[in-house]
């Protein structure tokens, strides 16, 4: 559904994005993930058609960036980082100056906002000025206006930015939902818990170089180099904390008030010849398991150079 080939953007001496390669599937919904000034919006507005690229090319649904970028627009819902509206204009009317963009019929027009105002539980504000709507509603509104002429691909760029946490949760449900309904998205962050449970694939990005991307279970399982173990104990800890440091595999043990998270090496047998001695052992064992990597874990050690 997207496919980006080669692209490169510089301007003079400084290089934005160099030589990025990346194909997201239909139905996918991709988490550009890197800091700021990493080059994630310069990507997002050459997709979008906003930008030109010094050198490379991509296809959107079919249509070449370059070449047919009507084609493209027509395809792509964009939702850039920032938007403006004008002065005195209703929700209603906001959409509908969209709609009109889109050449969308004038009888069909009225319809299509409706939908897309119940979709986003819209509908009460309709009749509201949009400068007078929380960052919380706008922010449900430029989604809508990215949805009236019912585009295949979203190009999202930080849609959570500045929200309060609740509002957070509702554009994840509200991302989620538009995936059901068969979107391709993509969607960009620099804050990771935002993308770690609606994603189905991510890519990392930093000083415009593409340093990591694929189906999410995929990327954890390639940086979960070590078995990594949460231990619980009651009482005193440092019994099991000995114990644990004696053990030839452990790499690393960190410990916190009740716990610790255990890097070790070896096969599987080692981590259950582990777990024998400590729940054998009189050391106040509460719980043994495996902790899962987080997109955190997974940004820190690729940044680090430590997956490639």
């Amino acid at each position: 559904m997207i496919s980006i080939r080669n692209f490169g953007k510089t301007y003079g001496d400084f290089v934005a994005v160099e030589n990025l390669n990346l194909d997201i599937a239909a139905g996918e919904m991709f988490g550009f993930i890197g800091p700021n000034g990493a080059g994630k919006s310069t990507t997002i507005r050459f997709l979008a058609t906003l930008l030109r690229a010094t050198t490379g090319e991509a296809t959107v649904n079919g249509h070449s960036v370059t070449s047919d970028p009507l084609a493209v627009r027509q395809s792509v819902g964009y939702m850039p980082d920032t938007f403006g509206v004008y002065d005195g204009m209703k929700v209603w009317e906001f959409l509908d100056f969209f709609a009109v963009a889109y050449q969308i019929p004038k009888g069909q027009r009225k319809g299509v906002i409706g939908d897309v105002l119940e979709l986003l539980d819209l509908t009460h504000k309709r009749d509201d000025y949009v400068n007078g709507l929380s960052r919380g509603m706008k922010q449900r509104l430029c989604l809508a206006k990215t949805l009236v002429h019912d585009p295949p691909v979203l190009i999202l760029d930080e849609p959570a930015s500045g929200l309060d946490p609740r509002a957070r949760l509702e554009v994840k449900a509200l991302l989620k939902e538009l995936r059901r309904m068969g979107k391709t998205i993509l969607i960009s962050s620099h804050i990771l818990t935002e993308l770690a449970d609606c994603c189905t694939s991510i890519g990392i990005i930093e000083r415009g170089q593409l340093l990591l991307h694929g189906p999410i279970d995929e990327v954890y399982r390639q940086i979960q180099q070590n078995h990594r173990l949460e231990i619980r104990f009651a009482g005193d800890m440092e019994a099991g904390i000995s114990l644990i440091r004696s053990d030839p595999h452990v790499r690393s043990v960190q410990v916190n008030s009740r716990n610790c998270i255990v890097e070790m090496g070896g096969e599987d047998t080692d981590v259950q010849r582990l777990m024998r001695q400590l729940a054998t052992s009189d050391v106040g064992l509460i719980s043994f398991a495996d902790k899962e990597p987080t997109l955190e874990d997974v940004f820190m050690m690729v940044t680090k150079g430590l997956v490639t």
